[in-house]
């Protein structure tokens, strides 16, 4: 079978539709999906196997946290469609060119797994180097708005010999554009393996040219720890230069040098090696404000019937994962195990029944 047989074969596409109803089975468009759905997804097969298939255009909304952005997002059929393409044959293609620490998207890492590098190479430079030391944070200038759609192409057509699966490609990266020519939807799939692939000769100029050591990257949130400020400095010129005349991209003003000691924010954790050389990990303030607003909402929901008991343990769950990841237990006692549901007093004292 093809790559992009894989694509089209009524299996694949199944499971693919298994993955992107999760959470979702309620809303209008699965339902509707799933009255006939072997006809749907017979209707999908059939549309990409004879090259009729397109995107039905996009529905916007804004998310809030960490900050206001704009959301892109694709009609169910058409999430179907990039679970099937990224799961059989992007994701596959594009996971095994990667470093080992680009860490976003990708099975079995995450932002736990990159803090983890993160806290494992401040131990390492800590028996090496002691607290002396340097850090390079870097981060891209509206990274996703800024992808060229031609660089992007290129460096695609470099690791993807089929050419009804790069047709395909090629057609949703030309289905958005921030500016002529540029930009990529938060809301894709597709996005997201684009995203990080597209930086990957800038991790590789790190990693094999610069010869870094200690280096972990989240999509476009970079850092590098070093022994010698003048070498990261050096490196930064390097890597501005590179962005901009092979990506077509450059940093923010949040892209700085500042010594180790300081500690590093990173995934909503700020790490830090202390005098002894422990390593901890504290739930930054803009992110115990965003826990915050959310377990206010989520009480409002309840009380309103926008939100289930099922729901709410599921965000519970996931929230009290990721703080456990730091030194968290006051904050966790404090804020998850006194959050009590009590639909008659939500909408009077929410205070009542939560507090951070």
């Amino acid at each position: 079978m093809s790559e992009y047989e894989r694509i089209w074969d009524f299996m694949n596409l199944y499971q693919a539709h298994k993955t992107a109803r999760k959470g979702k089975r309620s809303t209008k468009e699965v339902i509707e999906f799933e009255l006939d759905l072997a006809g749907s997804l017979s209707s999908l097969s059939d549309s990409l196997q004879q090259k009729t298939y397109s995107i039905s255009g996009y529905y916007r909304f804004f998310v809030h946290e960490p900050k206001e952005r704009l959301i892109h997002a694709l009609h169910y059929k058409d999430r179907v469609v990039q679970h099937c393409l990224c799961d059989e044959v992007l994701g596959p293609l594009l996971d095994k060119k990667l470093i080992y620490d680009n860490a976003a998207c990708r099975i079995g890492k995450g932002n736990h797994f990159a803090l983890a590098r993160v806290s494992g190479f401040l131990r390492e430079y800590y028996n090496r180097h002691g607290a002396a030391g340097y850090v390079l944070k870097c981060d891209v200038r509206k990274f996703f708005d800024h992808i060229s759609h031609d660089v992007l192409k290129a460096k695609l057509r470099r690791v993807i010999a089929d050419d009804d699966v790069l047709s395909l490609l090629f057609m949703i990266i030309d289905s958005y554009e921030t500016e002529p020519g540029r930009g990529l939807p938060l809301g894709n799939q597709t996005s997201q393996w684009f995203a990080i692939y597209y930086l990957d000769g800038f991790d590789r100029l790190i990693k094999e040219d610069m010869r870094i050591k200690y280096y972990s990257r989240y999509m476009d949130d970079c850092v590098i720890i070093h022994e010698d400020k003048a070498y990261l400095q050096n490196g930064l010129v390097r890597l501005r230069t590179y962005l901009g005349e092979e990506l077509k991209l450059e940093f923010n003003d949040k892209t700085q040098i500042f010594p180790l000691r300081q500690g590093v924010n990173y995934l909503g954790f700020h790490v830090f090696l202390t005098d002894s050389g422990k390593i901890v990990k504290r739930v930054r303030q803009s992110t115990k404000c965003k826990y915050r607003r959310r377990l206010k909402y989520m009480c409002t929901a309840y009380a309103s019937g926008l939100m289930d008991y099922e729901d709410i343990q599921r965000v519970l769950a996931s929230y009290h994962a990721h703080l456990s990841f730091g030194h968290t237990y006051r904050l966790r006692e404090r804020a998850l195990s006194r959050f009590v549901l009590k639909k008659q007093e939500i909408d009077s004292n929410p205070s009542t029944v939560m507090r951070l």
